[in-house]
């Protein structure tokens, strides 16, 4: 003990007291006298000297609680004053050295001190946390509780909190908690206080201040941990905040959530009592309650290393359901958690459960929650591309198509990012190309089918590709890598897609060439002519954009410019090819605009339009770079790149320019080589400064050693670069043939080159035609070695036959010029060997071969796929009887052969290069019992239906409201015939109900589709407009006589009264039948006239059968259907085109989608049966003749009308205000005008002939025919009146010129080829056309005795109403 100190100390106190008004000056020099003698003393272990010490430091303990000190006004004073009483607290410990009495005020001082420890620059901060230190290590705050200053106690807690700083020394940090702890330990009436203010600041997150109030109360709370009634303290208040909140009066109560999450995170084990009480609140039926619960819940599993989500495995449980919980609002928030639990925890179980709740809410019926889920999906994804699940990012991007506009802009904009994240990990080489993401720009090029929101056209889609999908300063080539990678993932969709958008894209900068070229050279005119030609081009220009209309106002603000160096540059722009040069000037063209004026972003999005910055020459050149030294053997990847390059030279050709030594080059090295290759140089080969004596050889070895494929793109290049030497590639390929040199690829040859160079093919046409007669189709059969194929695979054949089915394809493509060029050459010959391969495809095979069957299969295969491609220019040749024969290789015995003729005939009616009647074949093969192949005919009619009334629609006009040959509807005439030729149809015989439903399938099936709402989407007035002109149809039919067998008129009407009663049942009365039209056209190659005025105007009709009878026959059709429900199931063929809004459509009653049971009929009876009676009833009537020529009735209550050629289907179109006499003016009702028509064009006739017809056929019908309730409208008649000889017999129409109008094909000029084809198509030396070309000649001569133009008044009650002529 240090006795001279001690001393010290005692008389300071001694003389402080003694001074009754002592100054600032003697107080501080005291005290400060005072604390250095403090600082020497140590505490006394022993009780005496203890006592000794407390008796010496008495007299200052007096004088500083009893000379007012303790409230003394100075800072200074009072520093000095706490100083010394923490310096005696700590001298006499473990005994108080004051009073209880003054211990409340030394406190006060203590705490006063402790206020100002935030102020870290005073310079007695040292001194204030020595102190602080002091109190700490002795523990003396604990005496505040001992005489009960429980305010003075919060009241430094809440000093504490309010003046810890972040730059505090942890050691201060550690004094206040270790205070506070203290405290906390020692008290039990003031815990609850002292706990609330402890966790309010573990919760209070101050904007101005820094988190050390936090940090200070975690740490309370981490030491408190093994505190047992400090624990209890805590669970108690969380566990009645969550089970009884209103009875808690802490206002500490409302953020309890937040509690528990700041306390877990501190202290996990204090709180396993009260985490599994929150799956209660996951199961609230407050909304907001389950909501708060999601988010803390979420929170809680997404702490890392905590595996909340593995130890409370219940609470997980529940949190997932909440992933479909039936808010809106909780879903959202449940997924809103899911990203930060992912990233906690990737490769744990729990987070794979998360990623699949994710996926299902990408589907939830709700756009927010779906929105949310996109976004949430391609977060995770973005998180980490190294381990993105495939599964969710195919689904996010699925989101492209969503309903809702929003959600797919949304999933647009986050997609774009990922997939630029994932270029640019790729250029640096950290992640290699990988197929999930390539995924997403295959996904948005499918876009440009969305027709319903502008943000998704056609249009914006270019956008995307060209500026936003790849990091602006990626380079070309890994540009090039990601598009060879992603083409070949494409679909035919992808690519079509993509060719539209490349198309798009070169009509606007052709547009804008053919502009800049027109303001060049009328720089100084400004005629109003010159104006409206800008204007057009403006127009067409426009149609680029989303926003057409806004486009063409900132094209007009363009052409105001007056600055000439922005035309001069963007001239250049255009014509250059070169990525990164066109960037460039892009960029100098925007600099020389300005970015402060106002159409700043459209010439901006203009400029894009107008470069090469979706494909350039550049990515020309890295695709021959990547064919040329790809040596890693991947097929895939080297089609892919052949695609892409010929995708990109089909539109822009130009762009090989400057590659072609390189491309020979690599057609030199490739072995074997592509195909597509061979493709480039057809199409870019007159772009291209190939040099055709070097390229020459290469080509016409394709044409005479390739495949046939590599021939057809092998000749269209060499005609397209020379005609001298297709000439001379002419004479080698005939040359080959005779020698029987690859005959499959040299006629394949020659059928391109009839195509592509008709003059060519023309020097030698008739000795080819001859020779694939004779010695192809009709050859010797090979050794049986080389025939035999295997029975069990129907879809090849054997080597004779295939030679043959290229031989007819060569003959076809004779008949199927490319660009429009007119062929003068006789068909009939052609027609009668296809007649006769549909008929008896065993003339053409060898019966004893084992592939028999199979080559007759094929033979009809090909016959009937010829006949379809020739009835796009040769329509109007195709008797109704090849018709039959054709349609019905839909009920093959090959169910190889249906179902490939079945996807011929839909894909040619979707890309409208066939007519109509040809869809009669879906309703003929609906009793086939393949499941797949049902589903497929379904598929096609619906299409069939939805998309041609989509056009007939468009097509119509306010003038034509009765024309209906363009509906779908209108097949039912071909179809009701082909139906009553049929040789089973015995009604009048035996009233069989089932064989009346059997037979009657495929007139039933098109019916209820025509009347299915849900093939045009709901549309009430398609339908009710089908049904009219059904009604209208059937009636017409009920008028008239079989104009190919008078015999079957009663099966035409009987089939007529049968679908009149199924149309009424289907109908259920939803719209009036007597709105009917009252007049429909029928093809007088089918129908003629049979009902005389007295019938006309008879009240009734004869009637076939009793109602009962056809309500038995109904319901037979309708429960069949009803009982072998069809299960719709995905097709490939068909993949689902543009996204279509996925709201509630109204249903009919009666569904597509259904199966016929049609038991008693084999898929092929028909077709036998009808082959059968043609042999053994009437063998010895020729094909020309078996259909009588009978004159049309004058009658004017029914007429005919000829309209079977596609044209007059598919391009109607009028001429309104034309010139013309009176004479020749006819009502709608009279006939429909056909511009562009093969029937017009190329049928030969006679001016005078014409107009008799039209004055006879005008004249006829005059008196007889009411006036329509459409309006009547002023018609050139090129479809009847002026081709008179088309309405003669089909039949005789064989040797019709299909060349120029005003030529006349005699013949004797075909007389060699007529012969020769007549010749072959015969067996045993009867020919199948003798007749039919006298017949077609004796035709001519009675074409005027046939009405040109008349209608089928359906209406059996119409007035006489005189019409003006």
């Amino acid at each position: 003990m240090d006795e001279p100190s001690l001393q010290l100390v005692s008389e300071i106190g001694t003389h402080i007291a003694q001074r009754t008004r002592p100054n600032k000056d003697f107080i501080v020099k005291s005290l400060r006298k005072a604390v250095n003698a403090l600082s020497q003393l140590e505490q006394c272990p022993q009780p005496r000297s203890a006592e000794k010490v407390a008796a010496a430091l008495k007299p200052l303990a007096n004088a500083l609680v009893g000379g007012g000190l303790l409230q003394h006004a100075d800072k200074d004073v009072r520093l000095l004053v706490a100083i010394c009483v923490a310096e005696l607290f700590r001298v006499n410990a473990p005994e108080p050295p004051f009073k209880a009495e003054h211990l409340k005020d030394v406190f006060k001082l203590i705490i006063s001190l402790f206020a100002d420890l935030a102020d870290t620059a005073s310079p007695f901060f040292s001194k204030r946390v020595k102190v602080l230190d002091t109190v700490a290590q002795l523990r003396c705050c604990v005496l505040m509780l001992e005489i009960n200053c429980v305010g003075l106690v919060l009241e430094m807690f809440n000093v504490f909190f309010s003046v810890v700083r972040d730059d505090h020394h942890d050691s201060l940090i550690s004094a206040m908690s270790s205070i506070m702890i203290n405290i906390l330990n020692e008290s039990e009436e003031a815990s609850q206080q002292l706990l609330e203010v402890i966790l309010r600041n573990l919760i209070k997150r101050k904007k101005d201040a820094t988190c050390a109030a936090y940090q200070l109360a975690a740490s309370v709370i981490k030491a408190c941990t093994q505190e047992d009634e400090l624990n209890l303290l805590v669970c108690s208040f969380l566990t009645s905040c969550i089970h009884d909140r209103d009875t808690v009066g802490c206002e500490l109560k409302e953020f309890y959530h937040e509690i528990i999450f700041q306390v877990f995170q501190c202290a996990p084990q204090m709180l396993l009592p009260v985490i599994p009480s929150l799956i209660e609140e996951l199961l609230a039926d407050q909304v907001d309650i389950r909501i708060k619960a999601v988010n803390l819940v979420g929170k809680l599993f997404a702490l890392p290393e905590h595996h909340v989500a593995h130890k409370y495995h219940d609470l997980f449980v529940e949190f997932l359901k909440r992933f479909s919980d039936k808010s809106v609002d909780v879903r959202i928030s449940a997924l809103q958690c899911a990203k930060a639990f992912y990233m906690a925890n990737p490769f744990g179980r729990e987070s794979h459960e998360i990623i699949t709740s994710v996926e299902d809410r990408l589907l939830d019926f709700d756009d927010r929650v779906r929105m949310q889920a996109v976004l949430v999906a391609c977060d995770i994804c973005s998180s980490n591309l190294k381990l993105v699940p495939s599964k969710l990012l195919s689904q996010a991007t699925e989101r492209l198509r969503d309903k809702k506009i929003s959600v797919r802009k949304r999933a647009l904009q986050k997609l774009i990012e990922i997939y630029r994240d994932y270029c640019k990990k790729c250029s640096e080489g950290s992640m290699k190309i990988s197929d999930h993401f390539e995924e997403i720009p295959c996904k948005i090029i499918m876009l440009c089918y969305d027709n319903d929101s502008k943000e998704f056209r056609l249009q914006n889609v270019e956008s995307v590709l060209a500026d936003d999908l790849f990091p602006e300063h990626l380079s070309v080539e890994e540009r090039t890598k990601h598009w060879i990678h992603m083409f070949s993932l494409f679909s035919p969709f992808h690519e079509r897609a993509l060719d539209s958008i490349l198309a798009q894209k070169r009509r606007l900068q052709n547009e804008m060439k053919n502009y800049l070229a027109t303001r060049k050279k009328f720089k100084e005119t400004c005629s109003e002519e010159i104006q409206k030609k800008i204007g057009s081009m403006f127009t067409k220009m426009a149609a680029s954009f989303s926003d057409s209309h806004k486009a063409e106002e900132f094209l007009h603000k363009l052409n105001q410019i007056k600055d000439n160096n922005v035309f001069k540059s963007l001239e250049r722009l255009l014509d250059e090819q070169d990525f990164t040069i066109g960037q460039a000037l892009k960029d100098d063209l925007l600099v020389m605009i300005g970015d402060t004026n106002p159409y700043y972003e459209f010439l901006s999005l203009l400029f894009s339009k107008c470069s090469s910055n979706i494909f350039s020459s550049e990515h020309v050149q890295c695709i021959l770079n990547y064919l040329s030294n790809d040596d890693s053997g991947n097929k895939d990847l080297e089609d892919s790149s052949a695609n892409l390059l010929l995708a990109v030279v089909r539109i822009f050709p130009s762009m090989l320019k400057g590659s072609e030594k390189q491309f020979q080059t690599l057609l030199k090295k490739m072995n074997p080589i592509n195909d597509k290759l061979v493709e480039v140089i057809a199409k870019a080969g007159s772009h291209s400064a190939f040099n055709l004596s070097d390229i020459y050889p290469f080509l016409e070895g394709m044409c005479l050693d390739g495949t046939r494929r590599q021939a057809k793109f092998a000749v269209s290049a060499i005609t397209a670069l020379s005609s001298k030497h297709s000439v001379f590639l002419y004479e080698r390929l005939i040359d080959s043939l005779y020698s029987q040199e690859n005959v499959p690829t040299i006629l394949q040859s020659l059928g391109c080159i009839a195509q592509y160079s008709v003059s060519t093919f023309d020097t030698r046409d008739e000795e080819i035609t001859s020779y694939i007669c004779q010695k192809i189709i009709q050859m010797e059969h090979m050794d049986a070695g080389h025939d035999a194929t295997s029975v069990c695979d129907t879809s090849r054949c054997s080597e004779s036959c295939q030679l043959k089915i290229y031989g007819l394809k060569t003959l076809v493509k004779s008949f199927l010029p490319y660009q429009g060029i007119h062929v003068k050459k006789d068909i009939s010959g052609l027609l009668d060997i296809l007649t006769r391969m549909l008929r008896e495809s065993d003339s053409f095979v060898n019966a004893d071969a084992v592939s028999c069957e199979n080559d007759k299969a094929h033979i009809r295969l090909a016959s009937a796929k010829a006949i379809l491609r020739l009835a796009r220019k040769w329509d109007i040749h195709i008797t109704p009887e090849i018709f039959r024969f054709t349609i019905l290789i839909a009920k093959d015995t090959s169910s190889f052969v249906r179902s490939t003729f079945l996807c011929k005939t839909h894909k040619l009616l979707r890309e409208h290069k066939l007519p109509i009647r040809f869809a009669c074949a879906f309703a003929l093969a609906v009793t086939d019992c393949i499941e797949d192949l049902q589903f497929h005919i379904y598929k096609y009619m619906a299409d069939f239906i939805k998309d041609y009334t989509t056009i007939a629609r468009k097509r119509q006009t306010s003038a034509v409201q009765g024309a209906i040959i363009d509906f779908p509807a209108y097949i039912l005439v071909f179809l009701v015939h082909v139906l009553a030729q049929i040789n089973n149809f015995q009604f009048e015989v035996s009233q069989d109900e089932k064989l009346c439903a059997d037979l009657c399938s495929p007139l039933f099936f098109v019916l209820q589709a025509l009347v299915d709402l849900s093939i045009v989407d709901g549309d009430l007035d398609l339908v009710n407009e089908a049904v009219l002109y059904l009604s209208s149809i059937f009636r017409a039919i009920r008028k008239a006589e079989d104009a190919v067998d008078a015999q079957m008129t009663t099966k035409l009407h009987m089939l007529a009264e049968i679908g009149l009663f199924t149309l009424n049942s289907l109908n259920h009365g939803r719209i009036s039948l007597s709105q009917a039209p009252r007049q429909v056209l029928l093809p007088s190659s089918l129908y003629r006239v049979g009902i005389t005025k007295n019938d006309a105007n008879s009240k009734c009709q004869k009637s076939f059968f009793e109602e009962s009878y056809l309500s038995r026959v109904f319901h037979m059709l309708k429960s069949s259907c009803a009982s072998q429900a069809y299960v719709q199931k995905p097709v490939k063929a068909i993949p689902k085109h543009a996204r279509k809004g996925q709201h509630d459509v109204p249903k009919s009653n009666i569904s597509i989608y259904g199966v016929l049971d049609l038991v008693t009929s084999k898929p092929d009876d028909l077709l036998r049966m009808d082959t059968t009676n043609d042999k053994t009833m009437r063998p010895d009537i020729p094909s020309g003749k078996r259909r009588k020529h009978v004159p049309l009735s004058v009658s004017g209550s029914i007429s005919l009308h000829e309209c079977s050629t596609i044209e007059k289907q598919q391009n109607i179109a009028f001429k309104h205000g034309e010139k013309i006499s009176e004479r020749n003016l006819l009502s709608s009702s009279d006939s429909v005008s056909c511009k562009g028509s093969l029937a017009e064009s190329h049928v030969v006739t006679r001016k005078s002939k014409r107009a008799a017809a039209l004055e006879n056929s005008v004249t006829s019908s005059k008196d007889t025919v009411q006036h329509s309730k459409y309006p009547r409208t002023n018609l050139r008649d090129t479809c009847g009146s002026k081709r008179q000889d088309i309405l003669a017999d089909v039949s005789n129409k064989n040797n019709f010129s299909h060349g120029d109008p005003t030529e006349h094909s005699s013949l004797s000029s075909i007389k060699k080829t007529a012969a020769t084809t007549r010749g072959l198509a015969t067996k045993d030396g009867t020919s199948l056309n003798q007749e039919n070309s006298a017949a077609s000649v004796h035709g001519r001569g009675k074409g005027a005795e046939t009405s040109a133009s008349e209608v089928v008044n359906t209406n059996a009650y119409a007035g006489r109403t005189r019409r003006k002529v």
